[in-house]
């Protein structure tokens, strides 16, 4: 069965091409032209994947992406005329899983779609072999079991360590904001500072040497998988 794709553009040109690439290759597609109308999608159908404008009538993209995000890890690429550093980093930390500048080409929309595709379906551990197990790199988790494995050897990980360690590889490549989280792994009722997150990668370095946990300065962190990697 062919992924679902909701596509969210007010503008029909744009509409047209990006709805025109993704049906040749084999997606079904839905085209909206607000984020009221995608969210009634939403309740009814769910798509598998949403590509969204940012500047849309009425709701606009970053609060549609925002409502989506209270409810499911759903693929979110983010298409919009902002090329300021500012409103990538905005759609990034409400939870978008990509971002692309228009104008841009189809190819290069279509190549990510697979890509945010290929990451969603690892993340999920959708191979056959095993529903919970996710592979990235040299690490391996047990999601169910939660246990961890580095380079074939099983590790002994603190309850946080192994949450964030699950968060970043469900969401490789993509970076997480310190005060992201913390709110994932400590709770909305941490009051702590983020130097916790940061003593956390510092103690998953440790027990996992040469891992690709690299630091987004000024920012926070991501892990980095070569084999997703363009």
């Amino acid at each position: 069965m062919s992924h679902h794709i909701g596509v969210v553009e007010d503008d029909a040109n744009i509409q047209n091409i990006v709805s025109a690439y993704l049906k040749k290759e084999g997606f079904h597609v839905t085209v909206m032209e607000s984020a009221e109308a995608a969210w009634d999608l939403w309740e009814t159908q769910r798509p598998d994947m949403w590509i969204l404008d940012i500047m849309l009538p009425g709701m606009d993209g970053y609060e549609f992406c925002k409502k989506i995000r209270q409810e499911s890890d759903v693929p979110i690429i983010i298409i919009s005329a902002k090329d300021d550093e500012v409103d990538k980093i905005l759609g990034l930390e409400l939870g978008g899983d990509d971002y692309l500048t228009k104008p841009f080409s189809p190819r290069e929309l279509l190549a990510r779609v697979k890509r945010v595709f290929k990451r969603a379906d690892h993340s999920t551990g959708s191979s056959q072999e095993s529903h919970d197990r996710i592979k990235v790199d040299n690490l391996l988790i047990h999601e169910n079991d939660r246990r961890i494995f580095w380079n074939g050897e099983e590790k002994d990980m603190t309850t946080k360590e192994f949450d964030m360690l699950l968060l970043l590889a469900k969401n490789i490549n993509r970076a997480f904001s310190r005060e992201e989280l913390l709110i994932r792994i400590w709770g909305e009722d941490y009051f702590g500072s983020d130097r916790a997150v940061d003593d956390l990668v510092k103690r998953i370095r440790k027990k996992l040497p040469d891992i690709q946990l690299e630091t987004v300065w000024g920012y926070g962190y991501r892990l980095r998988s070569e084999e997703e990697s363009l």
